[in-house]
């Protein structure tokens, strides 16, 4: 039987010895923390008006990277949502605003002048700079966010980072530490990559018996 030790844990960071497992069961849940657990970011950016010397195409970029909450219990991947429209809607879609004017000085517009629809679904900092406008300049856009995976695109990764040490290979004893962007719990993204993990074991299981 598989025997799990939690060394250490809080919101970004979580270090667990597993026990009697083959290595490369936890080297899976190590790349599903940062490959296949989903988490939200902005893929879409319609802008409205911009006057800042930054084009719109490195904006939109900037907006991607920036780190969102994400709530996996309220929230579908787009191509599992039952809307199955291209447009998505408020089961697989978060609409954030941004609308800054610099008046008669200098501005640094940040992620904390984002506003969602969804106040839990919001950036995990309100610091990260965007873009300096300068007096007179202004910025106003609509960004649309979704669930996605690392395996995308690095904006969905949750985890910075994701690594398995061996304590005794000939016990089968690992430490794997993971360590959140902010977006999910360190302990959520380990959760989640062992139930995936799991999900992709019965799969394999069901489609070989085809073959037997």
């Amino acid at each position: 039987m598989v025997k799990l030790q939690i060394i250490e844990q809080d919101e970004k960071e979580i270090k667990v010895i597993f026990k009697d497992i083959h290595r490369s069961y936890v080297n899976a849940i190590r790349r599903f923390a940062i490959c296949e657990v989903p988490t939200i970011a902005i893929d879409e950016v319609v802008v409205l008006e911009n006057s800042s010397v930054m084009y719109d195409e490195l904006i939109a970029h900037r907006l991607g990277l920036i780190p969102l909450k994400t709530d996996l219990t309220r929230y579908s991947l787009p191509e599992e949502c039952d809307c199955k429209s291209a447009l998505g809607c408020t089961k697989c879609r978060v609409l954030l605003v941004l609308d800054v004017e610099a008046g008669n000085r200098t501005r640094v517009v940040y992620s904390g002048d984002l506003r969602s629809e969804d106040d839990f679904v919001k950036p995990t900092s309100d610091s990260i700079p965007i873009v300096k406008l300068a007096p007179k300049q202004a910025i106003k856009l609509e960004a649309y966010a979704r669930l996605g995976k690392g395996k995308e695109h690095a904006k969905w990764q949750p985890a910075t980072v994701s690594v398995l040490t061996p304590v005794s290979e000939e016990e089968d004893t690992y430490m794997l530490y993971i360590e959140s962007l902010g977006s999910l719990p360190s302990s959520e993204i380990l959760s989640k990559a062992t139930e995936i993990l799991y999900k992709k074991l019965l799969e394999f299981a069901e489609k070989s018996k085809s073959v037997m």
